[in-house]
Parts: C-alpha cells; structure tokens; sequence
C-alpha cells in the first residue's frame, strides 16, 4: 500500500523489546522494507543503564523476533555520539544492500530525570550528545548517501510532546527534543532539492519498556500512586488513553511512504490529541 517495498531502512536505538524502534522496524518490515537494527549494545553505568539501553543479546533478539515475520534483517552496533562509529555503520548497510533509502533517527536518552538545580553536567552531556548529536551525525552521513544515490529518500525525526512543552524534571530531554524540531526544518530546506523528506513525530507518553520506568519515577516524584499518576494522565487526552507503540510505527510508515512525498519540515503530533488539548 505504501510503496516502500525493498526499500532499505535505518532505525536507531530499536534494540530494545517493546520500543519504539522495534514497533517501527517491524511496521516497515512489513511494508516490504530491508531493516537495519541499530542499537549501542551494551550498559554503561548508571548514564547508560540495563532499563535505558539494548544489550546485545536483546538486540540480537528483537532482530530474530522481525527475521522471523520475513523481513530481511540486519543488526549493527553503533554509538550515534561517535562520528567514526556512525560512518562505519553506514558503510556497512551499503555495503550489505547497496544503498539506503529511510533513516529513522530514534536512538534517545529519556530516563536521565532531575530537577535542574540537581542536574549533573555529564547526564546533561548525555542526553544532549545522544538525542541532538548523535540524530545530527546519524543524518549527515546517511544524508550524504541518499544525495549520492539520487532518488530521493526519508529521514523521520522522533522528538516528543517534550518537543512542544515542558516539564518538570525533564529540562534536559525537552531542550534536546524542542532542537530535534529546530534540526527538523532546517534539514526539510537544505535536502528539500534532493527530493529527501525530514519529518518529525511528537509522541506523547508511550509505555514501553523505558515509558514504564518513566511511570513509575514521575507517580514517586509528583506524589501519586502508579494508578493515580496513570489517571491523570489519560484525562489529558481526548482520545482516552495513552499511546501505544504501534500509534508511533504507522505514522513512521505513512511518513516514509510515497503517499507523504509532498511532506517535510513537519513535527506531527500523535498524541491522541493531547498536545493541542
């Protein structure tokens, strides 16, 4: 229905069981697209913990998981903070399947939460670096490639509802998330001629594996039981629930397909109306 089979496909940080890169790698698997599973593969402390990123081994099966939908599959290690790291992984997947054609830039830091005036400099450096550098290094080289190939090609941005307001223990992740929106359409102009869309998607609170954590640190922090917390949350919305991952992979999907060709520079809310509300 959208055009996009035998297309190749980045998704970063889609490592993770129950994330939003898994649901949207396994939606465009079953468009027709070739998937490249991108995830750093492994804990660091407490800046890159067990409940924050994929190890390996969870890669490995989330990529089994898609493989066995029958979508080719590919994984890769990459650090998107890491220049070298993000050109090897580039030059692997043309290497693989001879070019790309979607970069879906979803690799983020989302559980470094404190008030600012407890805030360290290395956990801002850590949310920053991953969800502004690593989206900025990820899209010039992959940018780079679909200009060499010239026919065209999609870059999907995940900012957040943090991209459009702000809140409480989250200066770090908003100011990151408000600049995927800045990077969003500045990019739209500069790859507009080379018929390559940059959009943005602004979920609101999904409860994968990290929206779970993020639960239950903000029920803690504000004061509420789990339940409470939960309830508040979905009187926000005028649709009556929070998002699911599968809200997130079908606007990623129709995002990338040719039925959104005249579509770029945009940050779309899929938030069940909670954004505008």
């Amino acid at each position: 229905m959208y055009g996009l089979h035998g297309k190749i496909a980045i998704v970063t940080g889609s490592g993770r069981h129950g994330g939003l890169g898994q649901a949207m790698a396994l939606r465009l698997g079953q468009e027709g697209c070739k998937v490249v599973i991108a995830d750093l593969g492994r804990t660091e402390g407490d800046l890159f913990p067990t409940h924050g990123v994929a190890t390996t081994a969870e890669l490995e099966q989330v990529a089994a998981e898609i493989r066995a939908t029958g979508t080719e599959v590919m994984t890769v290690h990459c650090d998107v903070r890491d220049e070298a790291s993000v050109e090897a992984m580039v030059a692997a997947v043309v290497e693989r399947f001879g070019g790309i054609d979607i970069l879906v830039n979803n690799a983020g830091v989302g559980y470094l939460m404190k008030l600012v005036t407890e805030m360290t400099a290395d956990e801002w450096d850590v949310v920053l670096d991953v969800n502004l550098r690593g989206m900025f290094l990820c899209t010039k080289h992959v940018a780079r490639q679909l200009i060499a190939q010239q026919r065209g090609g999609r870059i999907v941005n995940i900012s957040s509802q943090g991209g459009k307001s702000g809140f409480p223990y989250a200066s770090a992740y908003v100011a990151s998330k408000h600049g995927v929106i800045g990077f969003t359409r500045s990019v739209a102009i500069e790859l507009g001629a080379h018929n390559v869309t940059v959009n943005a998607i602004c979920p609101n609170h999904v409860t994968t594996g990290l929206g779970a954590w993020q639960n239950d640190f903000f029920s803690k922090a504000l004061g509420l039981t789990h339940d409470e917390y939960m309830a508040a949350m979905t009187s926000r919305i005028p649709l009556g629930r929070p998002g699911l991952p599968d809200d997130i992979a079908k606007a990623c999907a129709w995002l990338c397909s040719e039925q959104a060709g005249y579509v770029t520079g945009e940050a779309m809310n899929v938030s069940g109306g909670e954004e505008t509300h």
